[in-house]
């Protein structure tokens, strides 16, 4: 049982990821358009992104950690890489969510953020992807 929850963990991980890699992208695009049209499109696939692809995947994400975490709940709370992780993982979903509220300003026109902000706030997630899977893959502590 193990295996299936941890291998439907990893699928939601990787779309999670997927859509905080792609949204903030379509904020670099929707930030630079100067066109009705475009703008208005982006708008549309930055709410189908967010809310069909990411708020799923994130939840999908915790159900099936927590539920993992369940199945040994001593072992990973008493490891210092997981406490690690589970820092990483709140952050994570602080990102998520100011994700939302750089959404929604564009969504009403009240964004004053850059093209350039967006494409720095685009790598945020490396980071969180880069040190979520080292800590949990490697152990480093």
């Amino acid at each position: 049982m193990y295996e299936w929850v941890l291998a439907f963990h990893l699928i939601a991980i990787i779309c999670w990821f997927a859509a905080l890699f792609y949204l903030p992208r379509l904020f670099v695009y929707h930030v630079m358009s100067d066109d009705t049209v475009s703008i208005e499109r982006f708008k549309i696939m930055e709410r189908k992104l967010y809310r069909g692809i990411a708020n799923p995947s994130m939840i999908a994400t915790l159900v099936f950690g927590f539920w993992l975490v369940s199945m040994a709940p001593a072992a990973y709370f008493s490891a210092t890489w997981f406490q690690v992780k589970l820092v990483f993982i709140v952050l994570l979903i602080g990102y998520h969510h100011v994700c939302l509220s750089h959404m929604k300003k564009l969504a009403e026109d009240r964004n004053v953020k850059t093209h350039i902000y967006f494409r720095v706030f685009n790598e945020v997630p490396v980071i969180f992807l880069v040190g979520i899977v080292i800590l949990a893959i490697v152990k480093p502590f």
